[in-house]
């Protein structure tokens, strides 16, 4: 009898959790141990279609963080109204910051969180405290801990996810690069020559 698995190609070592997608400053895999139950799509498209209001803490007036990208493709493109938190920004993008998400004007239906690895658990605590409904942490950022004390208190999590990727994969504008492409037919566009 033949083996079905004779043929069968091996299957590469996968990289270590994390390592692919981790940002500058993240700690190193060995630490970040992933056994949380990822968010799928459903949910995360879920997520973004009943929420109304978005916090981003730790958002930048840098045009060359990501936070400022982040701010930049939601206040633009998306339906949500954005409120930024940073204690030490008084206006991001025309808008005022905030210094924590209790001094908010409204509750945020999702944190966006751009913070460093040990200040998540802080961060989640706070968006439990501000009653949010999801704790959203970015692309690269993956804290179980942060995530339990969010999921205990009721709040969905979503961990090393990007809220812009995911809001313009789920509304068709998402290109191989991540860039809006202005195209709305899956037709071939004729090039002139």
């Amino acid at each position: 009898m033949t083996d079905p698995n004779a043929c069968a190609l091996p299957t590469p070592p996968a990289p270590a959790d994390g390592v692919a997608c981790a940002l500058p400053g993240a700690p190193a895999a060995a630490n970040d141990v992933r056994t949380w139950p990822a968010a799928g799509p459903q949910e995360r498209f879920e997520i973004l279609r009943r929420a109304k209001t978005i916090a981003i803490v730790g958002a930048s007036d840098n045009p060359a963080r990501a936070s400022y990208f982040v701010a930049t493709y939601l206040s633009g493109s998306s339906p949500y109204d954005v409120y930024y938190v940073n204690p030490r920004a008084s206006e991001i993008l025309g808008r005022p910051a905030y210094a924590s998400l209790a001094d908010l004007p409204v509750v945020p239906d999702i944190v966006d969180v751009f913070r460093k690895h040990d200040d998540l658990p802080g961060v989640a605590q706070e968006a439990v405290d501000a009653g949010a409904s999801t704790l959203w942490l970015q692309l690269g950022s993956w804290h179980e801990g942060a995530a339990k004390i969010a999921a205990e208190a009721g709040l969905s999590v979503v961990m090393d996810r990007c809220v812009k990727i995911e809001h313009a994969r789920f509304h068709g504008g998402l290109h191989l690069a991540g860039f809006d492409t202005g195209v709305l037919s899956s037709k071939r566009q004729l090039l002139s020559r």
